[in-house]
């Protein structure tokens, strides 16, 4: 018996990374996964695997950064299986450009900011009135341990996911009392596209006490963990899954790395 048997999934991002390791991992504990993404191939491989081992799962294709996009994801979703237990707003993007904040252009932030938070207001916006019709649900969000914590040459990428704990927090109070759970994971440094190779070497390793970077199949453990009736009495919480770095003061580092 899975974790998750007879749950609707609906999983953004997944056709990649944590959410690809998210959505094979919820399908294996028993969900019927919505594997949404802005990339068709991604996404088709991801519900391809999914079948291969006798899950279910359908693919939308989706760009989350914009309401009608969400809206229709979240319709397909419904229509499909009738209901939706678990938004996993996963989807994001790394900062377009390292530069210190005065150097940046409205393009650059906008788009971190309409991809890494306005998606998750936009999922949960629409997914909350269903979540109350049929009696409770889950949104998990994936932040970063970058939104705990200030750091140079990504501020956009730092206030968009500081504000997605924020914004977890503020949902959880509003609607714990229509049994509507709300948490938001911290991946640290992970194993992602998202990341080029050589940030997964030497010094880059230096302000990991673990001494590695995540796997996105140690996240998506995390999300399983939320999502699932283990953490019933959690709502409006963060959880850090980053091998420590979280747990100092002070972080050496040569220049800002991004989680995934």
């Amino acid at each position: 018996m899975g974790k998750l048997d007879g749950k609707v999934a609906l999983i953004t991002g997944a056709g990649s990374g944590i959410g690809q390791a998210s959505a094979l991992l919820f399908a294996k504990e028993g969900a019927k996964v919505a594997v949404a993404d802005y990339v068709p191939k991604g996404g088709q491989e991801t519900v391809a695997m999914i079948k291969r081992a006798k899950g279910e799962a359908i693919f939308i294709e989706a760009d989350v950064s914009k309401a009608a996009d969400v809206e229709k994801m979240i319709k397909k979703t419904v229509d499909t299986y009738g209901r939706i237990d678990i938004l996993y707003n996963n989807a994001g993007i790394s900062a377009r450009t390292l530069a210190f904040t005065a150097d940046l252009t409205e393009e650059d932030w906008d788009a971190v900011l309409d991809t890494n938070l306005k998606s998750a207001f936009l999922g949960s916006k629409y997914a909350i009135p269903i979540m109350i019709k049929q009696g409770g649900g889950v949104i998990l969000n994936t932040a970063s341990v970058q939104g705990l914590g200030g750091g140079p040459l990504v501020s956009p990428y730092c206030a968009a996911k500081a504000g997605m704990i924020l914004l977890s927090k503020t949902i959880a109070a509003e609607y714990a009392k229509q049994n509507i759970r709300i948490n938001c994971i911290c991946p640290g440094m992970t194993r992602t596209g998202m990341m080029p190779d050589e940030m997964f070497s030497g010094l880059q390793m230096d302000f990991i006490p673990q001494g590695r970077p995540g796997e996105p199949d140690e996240i998506a453990k995390a999300a399983l963990f939320l999502a699932s009736d283990d953490a019933t009495y959690i709502n409006g919480a963060y959880l850090a899954v980053d091998g420590g770095w979280s747990a100092q003061l002070i972080v050496p580092y040569k220049q800002s790395p991004v989680s995934g």
